[in-house]
């Protein structure tokens, strides 16, 4: 089935929602409701759909998400009408419109050029309440975990990546959607400039085998300032390798 096919099987679902409007008892002001399970149904089959065919940025996304959240007649006939102008784009090869061109790639760089700015301001809380105070690699991993979800919906957590010099390792964290690898360290001793160099070299080398990555970004959160050229070894690792795009920030 065609994903066009599959968007005109889910217009046809939210007319047979329609079908499941109940009229207000006499002298109740309201907007007719629906049948909440049935609307639940295919308000979940509809987000599912658009966010795994669509730019993240889409406005076609943004606004079901956004707007078809009660299940009214209303609504659920705004939805339709989103998934009918969805469908005319697939048929003509313009999906997301001018959203299609959506580069996830700068707001991951936000994140890791202002991550330095949270963690700090995360250890100024009110009446010294407890908080998350970034000391290792994990804590790194948690709050860097915690800002993705802010723009992406898909963030997988510790997936295997294939077999690399004749071992497997897990990966940081996977955009399903974006097909991005993020994968995060930080600076302690015994990790050097060029052991760092070496780790993200293989890296590079593990994920031009992964089928779901067409992009790797490497987040090196480095607070003590124990890479003394950090530019130096962005400069030398952003490649292109392959079919594989790749990105290093290391902050602050």
């Amino acid at each position: 089935m065609t994903p066009a096919e599959k968007v005109e099987k889910l217009i046809q679902k939210g007319y047979e929602v329609l079908k499941t409007h109940r009229p207000n008892p006499s002298g109740v002001i309201g907007f007719p409701t629906l049948n909440s399970g049935a609307f639940s149904a295919w308000q979940t089959q509809c987000l599912n759909f658009l966010e795994s065919n669509l730019p993240t940025a889409s406005s076609y996304v943004t606004s079901f998400r956004d707007k078809i959240k009660e299940g009214y007649t209303s609504t659920v006939e705004a939805g339709i009408g989103i998934l009918k102008s969805v469908k005319e784009d697939l048929e003509v090869g313009d999906v997301g419109g001018e959203q299609s061109d959506y580069n996830p790639i700068p707001v991951i760089a936000n994140i890791c050029e202002r991550f330095h700015l949270v963690a700090r301001q995360l250890r100024s809380r009110h009446e010294s309440r407890p908080t998350l105070d970034v000391q290792d690699e994990y804590d790194v991993q948690d709050m860097f975990h915690s800002l993705l979800h802010l723009h992406f919906s898909d963030v997988r957590a510790e997936e295997w990546t294939p077999s690399y010099a004749g071992k497997a390792s897990r990966m940081d964290f996977l955009l399903k959607q974006e097909r991005i690898v993020v994968e995060i360290k930080k600076t302690r001793q015994g990790l050097d400039a060029k052991e760092l160099g070496s780790q993200l070299i293989e890296d590079i080398g593990r994920y031009q085998a992964h089928p779901d990555c067409d992009a790797l970004v490497c987040f090196v959160y480095d607070p003590e300032g124990r890479i003394s050229n950090p530019r130096g070894i962005e400069n030398d690792l952003r490649r292109k390798e392959g079919e594989l795009f790749v990105e290093v920030w290391i902050r602050p």
